[in-house]
């Protein structure tokens, strides 16, 4: 079976796993079930990626959209790895060219719609191809009562028993009632070996705002940001289209997307957004699934995600290739009264409603939080850290107060009108703001008449906020959205327990924040320079700028400024196909002069010590081409037999002879002066 690690650099350009992939990668190869939780941008394909390639027969892959599919076999082929695609999507001949591959064997990943399992003809037809090994990807589809639910997925387990394969499924958002769900679903019950990775992405920051005039503090973030990859989501259509125009008129190369659009017209945003560099999608949160595009620079929320999960899936899609990216998100008491009532006018189960409602809250204690926000994210998680140092919260602590008997007050007002109103005609009554609506109904002789002068309109407004966030206070759309108590609050009323919450100030919406540069100043015209080649060489092929190379790798090139083609092979995400296709373009771009040709056997040393030993040996066969003197008979080795060498290193004569079949006459005139060379490394 081939090394790994050396599949790893030669063919991904990568000198060395991520945190979790070893031992991931060991146990698919060991022919375990596996399932795998790890953080978008985590390195999950990778992992049945790189165990296909070590597999005899084919990998199937199962994956939920077309997009991600082409996208993935797109990568593989320019990393020199044979991969196709079975989907809706392909045309007569893409699809003939596929089973030709899988019929003369050269296809090693083939990746398939869920849906292609409802035919009794895909079994046979992945018997007869020597499937070894099912990979599911985005497994938490399996979850009915996810926002990502595929009823095919259903099918998965099913083909695993037909084929009586290994099953991997990874995924970046299982919660532990997920987990459950894939291992009763997809293994039948049996627990497959589980790995948890970490789901910290310290090279995200993590920022939160309350609204306040939130199209510019959107324009705010995106000029802040200029010519970057980015993505708004918002929770309407109509939102979408409307701050996609306000970002077009801003400057912006800006698009929207969105369900109701034509599946034509969508796919045209997809493609648009997979081979443009800065430009910005303002989208439903069902955009970015299938683009598995590594260098989005930003991620900004319009409106408050559903859930913690999604939250954490949506600002996944920045920064996959590990630079630094931003994420913004706004939140308001509209959104706490939209996603309740979503909840509640839900058709599922009661249990269910109640459980979403606290995965709700968890993403409102995230929004209002008042430490480390990376902290309260990754204990959501399960996980503990130490506070991140890139969150809007570490940069700028946030001031605290003994809200107890603001939050008494509150529920007081609420109690003494019947919990039939508001915020907006409470925060009136407490301020003592006799409005012809508080004045008709008798509010302004209630005994919590005023009693809040203390605190301004904005302030009680945040404290409305903080205490929909906490789950004190739920808007009840049998009452057109008036808030009424729940029982966690009764114990602050009754003064049995405190409460803190945030003294929130508003950041002006015309403040830029500042952005983290991607290189010193220094390198940032090389780093222009690079992207603007990749940008060429993208478009003569008609493919995403990404399937050149990432942002990382063009980051990594402007800093270390390779001189050679071996320089080249060691920068990061540089794999031996890639080094051939546009290794030389771009060192031209670096040092300005095109670098020498390498015969191919010596480009498939590039970046390893046994290429320097390679030249080496060529350079002492060259001055022993006729012998010591000079007037010998003319002998030669071949620049194969020469890599042979490089790469085995043998010790002694009749090594060196097993390895390279060098013959009685070379032997003679190259062997020692070989070991020599061998010797001193």
């Amino acid at each position: 079976m081939p090394d790994p690690s050396a599949l790893l650099q030669s063919v991904f350009g990568f000198a060395g796993f991520r945190p979790g992939q070893a031992e991931i990668v060991g146990a698919v190869l060991a022919g375990e079930n596996v399932l795998a939780i790890m953080p978008t941008g985590g390195g999950k394909s990778l992992c049945f990626q790189l165990p296909a390639l070590c597999l005899e027969g084919v990998t199937v892959v199962i994956s939920p959209l077309i997009a991600l599919m082409r996208d993935q076999v797109r990568a593989l082929r320019a990393a020199g790895v044979m991969a196709g695609a079975l989907t809706s999507g392909n045309t007569e001949e893409e699809t003939e060219a596929v089973f030709r591959g899988l019929d003369e064997g050269r296809i090693k990943l083939l990746y398939m719609a869920p849906e292609r399992l409802a035919s009794a003809a895909t079994v046979q037809m992945l018997r007869r191809i020597g499937t070894r090994l099912i990979a599911v990807d985005e497994a938490h589809c399996v979850s009915q009562w996810g926002h990502d639910f595929r009823p095919d997925y259903l099918r998965i387990g099913g083909l695993r028993r037909a084929l009586d394969v290994p099953l991997a499924a990874f995924t970046a958002t299982a919660d532990s009632e997920t987990r459950a769900e894939i291992v009763t679903r997809l293994f039948d019950g049996a627990a497959p070996s589980t790995f948890l990775r970490g789901f910290d992405r310290p090279n995200l920051r993590l920022a939160f705002q309350v609204k306040d005039r939130p199209r510019q503090q959107i324009l705010a973030f995106a000029a802040a940001r200029k010519g970057q990859s980015g993505i708004v989501y918002a929770a309407t259509r109509a939102k979408t289209e409307t701050l996609s125009q306000a970002l077009r008129e801003a400057g912006h190369a800006a698009c929207f997307y969105h369900g109701g659009m034509e599946a034509q017209e969508r796919r045209r945003v997809e493609v648009r957004f997979q081979q443009e560099d800065g430009l910005i999608v303002v989208a439903t949160i069902a955009f970015g699934m299938g683009i598995d595009k590594p260098d989005i620079r930003w991620v900004a929320h319009a409106d408050l995600p559903k859930s913690i999960e999604g939250y954490y899936q949506e600002i996944g899609r920045a920064g996959r290739d590990g630079a630094p990216a931003d994420t913004l998100t706004l939140h308001g008491p509209d959104d706490i009264r939209l996603r309740r009532s979503q909840i509640d006018e839900s058709p599922a189960p009661a249990d269910r409603r109640e459980a979403d409602h606290s995965r709700l809250n968890a993403l409102l204690g995230l929004a209002d939080a008042t430490v480390c926000r990376r902290q309260v994210l990754l204990e959501y998680f399960g996980e503990t850290s130490q506070p991140c140092g890139n969150c809007d919260l570490c940069e700028s602590p946030v001031a605290l107060f003994d809200a107890t008997e603001a939050v008494r007050k509150a529920l007081s007002a609420m109690l003494r009108t019947g919990e039939w109103f508001g915020a907006g005609h409470l925060i009136d009554i407490l301020t003592g703001d006799a409005t012809p609506k508080v004045k008709d109904r008798g509010h302004d002789r209630l005994p919590t008449f005023a009693v809040g002068r203390d605190l301004s309109k904005p302030a009680w407004g945040a404290v409305f906020r903080q205490m929909m966030g906490r789950d004190l206070v739920r808007p009840d759309a049998d009452r057109h959205g008036a808030l009424r108590m729940t029982e966690a609050a009764r114990p602050i009323l009754r003064g049995e327990a405190s409460i803190t919450l945030r003294r929130d100030t508003v950041q002006s919406p015309g403040a830029k924040p500042a952005v983290r540069s991607l290189v010193s100043d220094g390198d940032a015209p090389l780093l222009s320079a690079l992207k603007a080649k990749r940008r060429a060489l993208a478009e003569a092929a008609g493919v995403p700028a990404y399937i050149v190379f990432a942002d990382r790798t063009l980051i990594e090139m402007a800093e270390r400024r390779p001189r050679s083609l071996d320089d080249m092979a060691r920068i990061t995400g540089v794999g031996a196909k890639k080094l051939e296709s546009f290794g030389a373009a771009f060192l031209e771009v670096i040092t300005g002069a095109a670098p020498a040709a390498l015969h191919p056997q010596r480009m498939r040393l590039a970046g390893r010590p046994a290429g320097g030993v390679f030249d080496r040996l060529a350079e002492t066969q060259l001055r022993l081409a006729r012998g010591e003197d000079g007037t010998g008979k003319l002998l030669s080795c071949t620049p194969a037999e020469l890599r042979r060498i490089a790469e085995a290193q043998p010790l002694t004569l009749s090594e060196l002879d097993r390895v390279a079949s060098l013959g009685p006459q070379k032997l003679d005139r190259f062997g020692p002066a070989f070991l020599a060379v061998l010797r001193d490394g």
